[in-house]
């Protein structure tokens, strides 16, 4: 399941958690239990009963609670993994590290939704579409860490600091790049400039000059969320 919507809701701010998901939650490994934490909380929020379910955030990490390198493709299970309306994300890891999910129903495939089933690129039809693609994962195309300066210090600071890197961003739907980029893959498409609580859902074009948040670029930190069991 993916889930990127309820993370503004549940920071208590407009502004979202930023690159600081500890939920709560101290000692080694914080980032991560925390951002686990947040995925069932919001799946509760969605579906009451499912917070029961070991939930994962596809997110790497410098250092786990062992002190060792965290992948996110390695935390998730084995699949399959459904939305919230029982639409196929992917069968297995295998089909996960592609640009989009090859296994994906067809429906959400091109725009991941979030824990209610809504398409994020426009998640109210009544409403014009909105830029909220950008989605932390730390992580490279094959779902491993990305770098050491890709996690904002592994999911527990919301320090605007550019000097020490942003996190690693992949679209959930996809959207044009810059230098190159494709702009298209779900798990990594570039940094964020900085790891600042921020939202910016409007098209711009592009991060917003000066800006230092995560959301800049388009988006509000959203995290994509994985039940260990369908």
């Amino acid at each position: 399941m993916t889930s990127l919507a309820a993370m503004r809701e549940l920071s208590g701010s407009q502004d979202g958690f930023g690159g600081d998901l500890r939920f709560g939650e101290t000692g080694p490994g914080a980032g991560l239990r925390g951002a686990d934490k947040i995925c069932a909380t919001i799946a509760e929020k969605s579906l009451p009963g499912a917070g029961s379910k070991t939930w994962r955030a596809y997110l790497s990490a410098v250092a786990g609670e062992d002190g060792n390198q965290v992948d996110a493709i390695d935390r998730i299970g084995e699949g399959p993994w459904y939305d919230r309306l029982g639409r196929l994300v992917a069968n297995s890891k295998e089909e996960l590290p592609n640009t989009r999910p090859s296994g994906a129903d067809e429906a959400i495939v091109d725009d991941l939704p979030n824990e209610d089933g809504v398409p994020n690129h426009q998640p109210d039809p009544g409403q014009p579409e909105v830029d909220n693609h950008d989605t932390m994962t730390g992580s490279n195309n094959q779902g491993r860490l990305q770098s050491a300066t890709s996690t904002c210090k592994d999911w527990t600071s919301a320090t605007g600091d550019r000097a020490s890197g942003g996190p690693r961003l992949g679209h959930s739907w996809p959207r044009g790049g810059g230098g190159g980029m494709s702009g298209a893959h779900w798990i990594s498409s570039h940094d964020a400039p900085g790891c600042a609580p921020g939202v910016n859902i409007v098209d711009t074009g592009g991060p917003q000059p000066g800006s230092n948040s995560v959301g800049s670029g388009g988006g509000y930190g959203g995290i994509y969320c994985f039940a260990l069991t369908p």
